[in-house]
């Protein structure tokens, strides 16, 4: 909250005396709100080891974040930095301003500390008149106690915080996840600089820790998996909801919204809520890749492109797309132009395997769509699948197919976005590896090379896939995926 914003708040206030002493008397003793370690404690534990390993004798800081205005006076729901959130296991809105500590040892590893604010004393002001931390309007936090069981890790107040990662910062390498936390931040560089570390240092030094926390998420440990298996099942029932709800979308008007708000309600209830902002793209609107607005109406014998995922609590988030036939059959031309992406999609899979690079996933799919479009006669005159494939002279095909097939997925629905190019695009598939398969065919209402009869089509299948030791196992395949079954999935859910 902005200085001007303080000065401006003009709600009451609790003041005198006597109404103090009264909020603090009366109250019944705590209930224990954690009954014993996290799930995910030991994971986290162990990412924090090959962290340590990596980085001995050097201080780690990794911020949770804190809270952000909305407006005015209120907040967005808090959502802890992704790297925050590999390293401690807090999932949901968990903790905002909290900050974990790998604070080195000596001979070697380090201890893990979380700073936080924890649970306030009811004869506290914090108590009942804070409104952005205390108990009465947000709910009571845990204590310090608490944080020590649920975690395994040490647990201080979030005051101590600065001293305690700037003490001879000249002398011992502090490296901090920056763009957690901008303010903190500034903070913290200005402590360090105080007590011996170069300023223009700190960044460069940051960096590195940074980078090496989102590529090591690259991989999914046990926990994770089974987070992502419970992140798509989640995402399964809410587009049930939706493909049921379709005949309300077409009445309702705006149907675009109507859709996107069914599947939030899936969200919220199942999960933590929606990974990203759905894409529900009807006819023509599904040829903005990333059409968010979803204010359009949706119409019987069109498509509608629906891409959305749930993040369920641990903050771990599905990623899946389906085109649907709102009145439950594809048009000749919709089923010819599905039935490409869907062979396209069938190809990318078939490269998910350990051995195979991350790319190898994006040519196999391409290709197909690249043999596609050749033989519907759209590549230029007298260009061949081959040249069209060249990556220096050719790519014509990206006209109507221009993004890749594939990203990782797990905390983020973008994972792993700091690993470079060649960590990334040229890694050797590994069993543990979340991916998704999407290819799409994009035929914009006013593209004068494309066939009239393709004309505002657009589709995409997309699904979530995890690299196995002999392949890879299709993680949404309950989902029907294939012209025929998604037919039949929208003609039984819409029956009335």
């Amino acid at each position: 909250m902005s200085e001007e914003q303080k000065q401006a708040d003009n709600r009451a206030r609790s003041t005198t005396d006597e109404l103090r002493a009264f909020i603090r008397e009366g109250w019944a003793a705590r209930r224990p709100t954690v009954q014993g370690p996290s799930p995910a404690a030991r994971y986290a534990a162990d990412r924090r080891a090959l962290l340590s390993a990596a980085y001995p004798r050097q201080r780690l800081v990794v911020p949770a974040g804190g809270l952000k205005v909305r407006s005015n006076d209120s907040d967005y729901v808090f959502r802890p930095h992704t790297a925050f959130a590999y390293l401690t296991g807090l999932g949901a809105d968990r903790e905002p301003d909290a900050v974990l500590v790998m604070e080195p040892f000596d001979d070697g590893g380090h201890e893990a500390v979380l700073y936080f604010r924890p649970l306030a004393d009811r004869d506290s002001d914090e108590f009942f008149a804070d409104s952005r931390y205390g108990e009465f309007w947000v709910g009571a936090r845990p204590t310090l106690e608490d944080v020590e069981l649920e975690l395994g890790v040490t647990a201080r107040h979030v005051d101590g915080l600065v001293d305690a990662v700037a003490k001879d910062a000249g002398q011992v390498t502090v490296r901090v996840v920056r763009d957690a936390d901008r303010e903190l931040t500034e903070r913290l560089d200005d402590a360090r600089v105080a007590n011996g570390a170069e300023r223009e240092t700190l960044a460069g030094s940051d960096d590195a820790l940074a980078h090496a926390v989102s590529h090591a998420r690259m991989t999914k440990d046990e926990h994770e998996v089974e987070q992502m298996r419970a992140a798509v099942a989640a995402t399964r029932e809410g587009f049930e909801a939706m493909v049921a709800a379709l005949p309300d979308a077409v009445a309702n008007g705006r149907g675009e919204r109507w859709l996107e708000g069914t599947f939030g309600l899936t969200a919220r209830h199942r999960g933590n809520g929606v990974g990203y902002d759905a894409i529900c793209a009807a006819g023509n609107h599904a040829n903005t890749l990333h059409w968010i607005k979803n204010t359009g109406d949706v119409t019987e014998g069109e498509l509608v492109l629906i891409d959305a995922g749930v993040e369920v609590d641990s903050l771990y988030t599905a990623d899946i797309t389906r085109t649907l036939p709102v009145d439950g059959t594809f048009t000749d031309a919709q089923r010819e132009v599905y039935e490409a992406v869907y062979a396209a999609q069938e190809a990318g899979m078939a490269a998910v395997r350990p051995g195979n690079r991350f790319s190898d996933v994006h040519d196999a799919a391409i290709r197909v769509i690249a043999e596609h479009l050749h033989a519907w006669g759209l590549l230029p005159e007298g260009v061949s699948v081959e040249d069209t494939l060249d990556k220096e002279h050719g790519q014509y095909h990206r006209r109507w197919m221009v993004h890749g097939t594939s990203h990782h997925l797990g905390l983020d629905v973008h994972d792993c976005a700091l690993a470079t190019r060649e960590e990334y695009m040229d890694a050797e598939l590994r069993p543990g590896m979340v991916l998704t398969v999407e290819p799409g065919l994009y035929f914009k209402a006013d593209d004068l090379k494309a066939p009239e009869r393709f004309r505002g089509i657009g589709v995409r299948i997309e699904d979530d896939v995890l690299v196995t030791e002999d392949g890879c196992e299709n993680l949404s395949d309950a989902m029907p995926r294939s012209a025929d079954d998604v037919e039949a999935w929208v003609q039984r859910l819409t029956a009335r």
